[in-house]
């Protein structure tokens, strides 16, 4: 199955940006999130932000007006998700396969490596966790 977005076409900058306001927009309601939220969050000046989430808007990733509450467009959500999703395998490889038991080592890890995994990759992946979570 193809997907709609290919994460190799967004720059890895980009992915963190979306991946941070998901975070942030998963535990809101309504979705909206602040620039200071990511800034926050990101550990980075609000001005930083303003600049990165011109490129996203510019991109079709984010509904954002200057001064204003940033959502993630349909685009962006796709990209987000599909980073979660790569997240998710990979904190389950850590801990079930490599039986790593540091949460902040194996959640850093998957933080950074979530960028790198192609679809090819993740669904290999999906599989070697499907069946040999399935025989242990």
């Amino acid at each position: 199955m193809a997907e709609k977005n290919n994460l190799d076409d967004i720059p890895e900058s980009y992915q963190r940006y979306l991946d941070e306001i998901y975070t942030i927009a998963s535990k809101k309601r309504g979705g909206w999130v602040t620039n200071k939220e990511i800034a926050l969050s990101l550990g980075v000046e609000p001005a930083s932000v303003s600049g990165m989430l011109e490129k996203l808007k510019e991109n079709n990733l984010i509904n954002w007006e200057p001064r204003k509450a940033i959502r993630l467009s349909k685009k962006g959500k796709e990209i987000a998700m599909q980073l979660n999703e790569n997240h998710q395998l990979l904190l389950l490889f850590f801990k079930k396969v490599l039986k790593l038991k540091d949460n902040l080592t194996i959640d850093a890890l998957a933080c950074q490596i979530e960028h790198h995994i192609s679809q090819d990759v993740k669904e290999s992946l999906k599989i070697f966790l499907d069946k040999y979570l399935n025989q242990n």
